[in-house]
């Protein structure tokens, strides 16, 4: 069954060991940020930190996984037609939206959909780490400047990812102008098995 996450906002949900979680751009062009928390114990959380140091590389895609702040495996992509995604960035947030859209409105962005979702399963503000922004076209140069530039989805492109653990999710259809490429989509996601 395909859960539809209206743009702006988002969700959270439980995933347990070995399901699959499949998210999907429906109409190209939208970020969804991610994250992870072990069911168990919220305190362990997927980190950009461990996992880039443990999978050497910063492109992560089919055959890489997600590692926590334990340096526990927790996340394994299995699946991948996008091919680009971000874990530098944060969840944008009202800060985000008054420090690089002075001339729009400010939004809770998804820093504040997420806090609002993960709040039932015990998880505060404070607990929300840096996000794998799913889709999210971050560039980083030669010179170590990086920009955000509006994803590269075409209508359908998805990412399939393997809990390796029982996990509590966070997901969001991204609401900052820029990850977006100016407009807001929604976003698909389906839980398998």
């Amino acid at each position: 069954m395909t859960t539809v996450i209206a743009p702006r906002s988002g969700v959270a949900f439980r995933l347990s060991k070995d399901q699959i979680l499949r998210v999907i751009d429906p109409e190209g062009g939208q970020v969804s940020d991610l994250l992870a928390y072990n069911a168990s114990d919220v305190r362990e959380a997927i980190s950009n930190g461990r996992t880039f140091d443990y999978e050497e590389t910063i492109q992560l895609t089919k055959g890489n996984r997600l590692w926590s702040n334990r340096s526990n495996p927790m996340i394994e992509i299995v699946e991948d037609s996008a091919g680009t995604h971000d874990f530098l960035l944060t969840p944008c947030s009202e800060a985000t939206f008054r420090h690089f859209y002075a001339d729009k409105p400010v939004h809770r962005g998804c820093f504040g959909n997420l806090a609002e979702a993960l709040a039932p399963f015990g998880i505060e503000a404070d607990a929300i780490p840096v996000a794998f922004n799913i889709f999210m076209n971050v560039p980083v140069g030669p010179d170590g400047r990086i920009k955000v530039l509006a994803p590269p989805t075409a209508p359908g492109d998805f990412i399939r990812l393997r809990a390796l653990d029982d996990l509590i999710i966070g997901l969001t259809a991204c609401s900052a102008y820029d990850s977006c490429g100016g407009s807001f989509k929604p976003i698909h996601y389906e839980i398998e098995r």
